[in-house]
C-alpha cells in the first residue's frame, strides 16, 4: 500500500511517522516542486508499505505550496502520490479544529483511519472524547487512539490498516479548487456542523488552566526578547565551545590520513588526486557534521518542548516589514555560526517567498569561516590601539565588520521583498502548542536527518569542486611550468636558501604557472581597481571553495619573500609586499577593501550545494552568486577609493 499521512500543525504527525517508521525513512521532493516529502517504510507483517508524510495543513484548500501537495495528492486519483489509504492525526485536546480536515479528506471516500494523538494532554485538560459517538458520525472510518511521544500505539494502527476496507461510497463534498467564495461557504458549514455534534462527541470535567506567569514572560513584547537572547547567546556559545573540538579532531584525523596515503602510496597523479584533492574534499563535508549537528540538536529541543512557537510569535511583528517571517530569526542567528546549517533551518518557514528571502539573506551574516580571514587582514592593516582609552581598534573593526553584514542582509531582504514575486499571501498563523518536554527519539531522527541530507546531498558537489580546484591548481601548460620551476630553483640558488624553502619557492612557482595562475593573472585588470594584485586573485578564486582557503592560499603564496635568514611570519611577509612601482601591496585602503569584499562575496561552495539542494534549482545559487558578486565588488571598491 501507498499510505499518506496528514493533519493539522502541531498535532504530533512527526511523532507518528516517525513512531511507525524509525530509521527507515528519507526525504525526497514531489515531481516538479521545490516541496519536500518524508517517505517511510512500514512494516506490516511480512510486507513493506510506503508511508508519506504530506506537509502540515488545517484545511484540504490550499493556501501555500505545500497546502497545494497536500490538495492533489489527495484530490486527483490520477496522481503519482494518490495513496491507498489515509491515517489523519487529530489531536484529541482541539478535536473542533481537527475534525474540519478530518471530515474534508473522509468525504474523499479515500479508505480513512482517525489516530487521536496526544490522549494525555487532552486529559490532563479535562476533556474526555467518545469515541463510540465519533464513530457513529463517520462510520466507514477507523477510529483508534494513540500516544506517539510515549510510544504508545504503533501496534494498533499496523493492525487498523491491515483492516482497512475499500470505502462504498465517495461523498465528495468539496468546493471547486479555484473558488474561493465557495471554498469558505463549505467551510464554514463545515465548522457549523462539527459543533452542532461536538457536545455528543466531547465533554469537559473541568476548564483549562490559564496561562502562568512564567508562560507570560515568555511572550512579552519586552521581556519576551531579552529572553530569546539569553537563550541564543547561551546556544552558540555552546556551539563555538564544544562543535570546535570535534572539528578540529577531524580537520587533524584528515590531514593524518592524506598524510599518510602519500606515504604508503606510490607517487603519481593518482596519489596526488587522492591526497590532495579526494581527501581533502572529503573532509570539507565531513567536518561540517559538528556544528550542523549540534544546531539542529538545540533547534529540535526548542521545538519539541514548544518554545520555538512562542519565538516566532514575539518575532514576526519585527521582521515582517522587512520581508522575512518570524520564523527566519533562528536561520539567521543560525549563519553566525555557519551559513550551512542557517540555510537549512529556513525549512520552518512555510511561505515559500520569505523562506526564499531568508535562504538567499542568510550568507549575509559572517559566520566562523570569515573569522580567520578578518583576523589576518586586521593584524595587517589595522594598529593595535585603544580609542577613549579601553576599546581596541582592531576588536571595533571586527564587530563593524559582523554589524555591516547584518546591516546589508536586512536591507537586501527588504529590496528582494518587492523583486520577488508570490501568489502566495504572507501571513503567519500557528497556535501555541503545550509545553512538554522533548521526546528524544524525535530529537534524535532529526539530527540524523538533517546530517545525512548534508553529507549525501551537499557533500557530492562539494567533492567534485574540491578536485575540479586541486586539478586548475596542480597543472598548467608544460613548457611554462618547467621554465617557472627551473627560474624558481636558480633564485634559490643565488639566494642560497636551504632545501625547504627552496622547495616553497618551487611550489609558489608551479602555481603561478597553473591553470589557476593564469585565470589568476587574468583577472588581475578587474581586482586591481579594488588594490589588489594577481597573488590576491589566486586566492580569491581559491576561496570559493571555503572562505577561510585564503589564509592557505597567502601561506603558499607569500611562502619566501625574505631572504632566508629570518623566519618570518605570515602576518609580516604580507607587511613586507611591495609592488613593481615599491609601494605597499597591503595597504589601510586595500586591506580594508579586501576585508569588506568577504563581508559580501559569497565564496563558499558548500553553501551553495545546500542552497541547491533547498531551492531543488540552481537559478537561486546562481542569483546569489550574482547579488553578492555585486555587492562585494562595489563596497570593496567604494570602501578602497575613500581610504586611498
Amino acid at each position: 500500500m501507498k499510505v499518506a499521512l496528514v493533519g493539522n500543525p502541531n498535532t504530533g504527525k512527526s511523532s507518528i511517522f516517525n513512531l511507525l517508521t524509525g530509521l527507515r525513512q528519507h526525504v525526497g521532493n514531489f515531481p516538479g516542486i521545490t516541496v519536500d516529502k518524508k517517505i517511510g517504510k512500514l512494516r506490516i507483517g511480512e510486507e513493506d508499505h510506503e508511508l508519506v508524510d504530506l506537509p502540515g495543513t488545517y484545511s484540504i484548500y490550499p493556501r501555500s505550496k505545500d497546502e497545494q501537495v497536500v490538495y492533489d495528492s489527495l484530490s486527483d486519483s490520477t496522481v503519482e502520490n494518490y495513496p491507498d489509504a489515509v491515517i489523519v492525526v487529530v489531536d484529541a485536546a482541539n478535536l473542533e479544529r481537527n475534525l474540519l480536515l478530518f471530515s474534508q479528506v473522509y468525504d474523499l471516500g479515500i479508505p480513512t483511519m482517525m489516530v487521536l494523538n496526544m490522549t494525555d494532554l487532552a486529559k490532563k485538560q479535562g476533556k474526555v472524547y467518545h469515541i463510540d459517538k465519533i464513530e457513529e458520525l463517520y462510520p466507514e472510518a477507523s477510529i483508534l487512539e494513540a500516544n506517539a511521544r510515549a510510544g504508545f500505539g504503533k501496534s494498533r494502527i499496523k493492525e487498523g490498516l491491515e483492516n482497512l476496507k475499500p470505502r462504498t461510497v465517495s461523498n465528495t463534498k468539496l468546493a471547486p479548487s479555484d473558488d474561493l467564495k465557495a471554498q469558505e461557504q463549505e467551510t464554514e458549514s463545515r465548522f457549523k456542523a462539527i459543533q452542532e455534534n461536538l457536545s455528543n462527541l466531547e465533554s469537559k470535567e473541568k476548564k483549562t488552566k490559564e496561562m502562568s506567569w512564567w508562560e507570560k514572560l515568555l511572550v512579552h513584547p519586552i521581556i519576551g526578547y531579552v529572553i530569546f537572547a539569553v537563550v541564543l547567546i547561551v546556544i552558540f556559545q555552546f556551539i563555538y565551545a564544544f562543535a570546535s573540538i570535534p572539528m578540529n579532531l577531524i580537520d587533524g584525523a584528515f590531514a593524518n590520513w592524506s598524510s599518510w596515503m602519500s606515504e604508503v602510496m606510490p607517487a603519481g597523479v593518482f596519489t596526488d588526486l587522492v591526497t590532495q584533492g579526494i581527501i581533502p574534499g572529503i573532509g570539507g563535508v565531513v567536518i561540517f557534521i559538528p556544528q550542523i549537528a549540534l544546531l539542529f540538536f538545540f533547534i529540535a529541543i526548542l521545538e519539541e518542548t514548544g518554545y520555538l512557537a512562542r519565538v516566532v510569535f514575539i518575532m514576526d511583528r519585527l521582521m515582517r516589514p522587512l520581508g522575512l517571517n518570524g520564523k527566519s530569526v533562528v536561520p539567521l542567528m543560525s549563519s553566525v555560526a555557519c551559513a550551512i546549517p542557517g540555510v537549512m533551518a529556513a525549512r520552518t518557514i512555510s511561505d515559500w517567498k520569505e523562506r526564499l528571502i531568508t535562504i538567499l539573506v542568510a550568507p549575509l551574516m559572517s559566520c566562523s569561516a570569515r573569522i580567520p580571514v578578518y583576523t589576518l587582514l586586521i593584524a595587517i592593516v589595522i594598529p593595535d590601539e585603544t580609542v577613549f582609552g579601553f576599546m581596541n581598534v582592531q576588536g571595533l573593526v571586527l564587530f563593524g565588520l559582523y554589524m555591516l553584514g547584518t546591516i546589508f542582509a536586512l536591507i537586501v531582504a527588504v529590496v528582494l521583498k518587492f523583486i520577488i514575486r508570490s501568489k502566495e499571501q504572507g501571513f503567519l498563523m500557528l497556535e501555541l502548542p503545550e509545553y512538554k518536554s522533548p521526546r528524544w527519539k524525535n530529537v534524535g531522527l532529526t539530527v540524523w536527518e538533517k546530517v545525512r541530507i548534508f553529507v549525501w546531498d551537499a557533500g557530492r558537489v562539494i567533492l567534485a569542486i574540491s578536485i575540479i580546484l586541486w586539478a586548475m591548481a596542480s597543472y598548467g601548460p608544460t613548457e611554462q611550468r618547467e621554465n617557472a620551476v627551473r627560474y624558481a630553483k636558480e633564485e634559490a640558488t643565488e639566494l642560497n636558501l636551504s632545501i625547504e624553502e627552496t622547495s616553497q619557492l618551487v611550489e609558489m612557482a608551479k602555481l603561478e604557472s597553473s591553470y589557476i595562475g593564469y585565470l589568476g593573472k587574468a583577472i588581475e585588470p578587474i581586482i586591481e581597481p579594488l588594490g589588489y594584485d594577481w597573488k590576491i586573485g589566486i586566492s580569491l578564486i581559491t576561496s570559493f571553495a571555503a572562505r577561510e582557503v585564503f589564509v592557505g592560499s597567502m601561506a603558499t603564496i607569500y611562502a619566501v619573500e625574505d631572504d632566508g635568514a629570518n623566519n618570518m611570519t605570515l602576518v609580516e611577509k604580507m607587511k613586507d609586499q611591495k609592488r613593481r612601482d615599491g609601494t605597499p601591496v597591503y595597504t589601510l585602503a586595500a586591506g580594508s577593501s579586501l576585508m569588506v569584499f568577504y563581508v559580501f562575496a559569497m565564496m563558499c561552495m558548500a553553501t551553495l550545494a545546500v542552497v541547491k539542494r533547498e531551492t531543488k534549482s540552481w537559478k537561486w545559487p546562481l542569483i546569489q552568486v550574482g547579488y553578492m558578486g555585486v555587492l562585494a565588488y562595489l563596497g570593496a571598491w567604494i570602501t578602497f577609493i575613500i581610504l586611498s
